[in-house]
């Protein structure tokens, strides 16, 4: 679990998966008896939270930004490409890719829709925050998944 806590920290590396999976191991191996069903459902719910916030804060950021949906399922395109991209290039540029290619999608719709640079300054950094943010939501997420899983097995 602590590395999974580590890893919402770190870009890329798997973080709120590698908690739940540690959660989902040792509660199987303990037949459900410190970690209950109630409780494994609860960190269930905060894994899917944790593990789509990238998608949906990012989404959340863009359109408060104001982006349009094209841009932001542009954005998702291009990232996945820039992803593929990076990761068949170089391996390790795979998530620099992936940001790079998202915000670019973002970016260029929105220019092909206004052409004015100051409101696709503002699309691209409202993308760009609610990224952020989601990092910041996997790690809270994270770090109360690890409490509940403690709390349970020590109570």
């Amino acid at each position: 679990m602590i590395v999974g806590l580590i890893g919402t920290m770190i870009p890329g590396v798997p973080g709120v998966e590698l908690i739940w999976l540690a959660a989902l191991v040792y509660a199987v191996a303990d037949r459900f008896t410190a970690v209950d069903p109630l409780a494994f459902a609860g960190l269930t719910f905060l894994a899917a939270v944790g593990m789509t916030a990238q998608i949906w804060a990012s989404h959340l950021g863009g359109k408060l930004g104001g982006a349009s949906w094209n841009a932001l399922l542009a954005g998702l395109a291009l990232g996945a490409l820039g992803f593929l991209v990076g990761l068949v290039v170089s391996g390790v540029g795979a998530l620099p890719a992936g940001l790079a290619g998202a915000l670019a999608g973002v970016l260029l719709v929105e220019y092909r829709r206004r052409k004015d640079w100051k409101e696709i300054a503002r699309a691209g950094a409202g993308w760009l925050l609610g990224c952020l943010l989601s990092g910041v939501i996997q790690m809270t997420v994270g770090l109360i998944m690890v409490l509940l899983f403690v709390w349970q097995v020590w109570r």
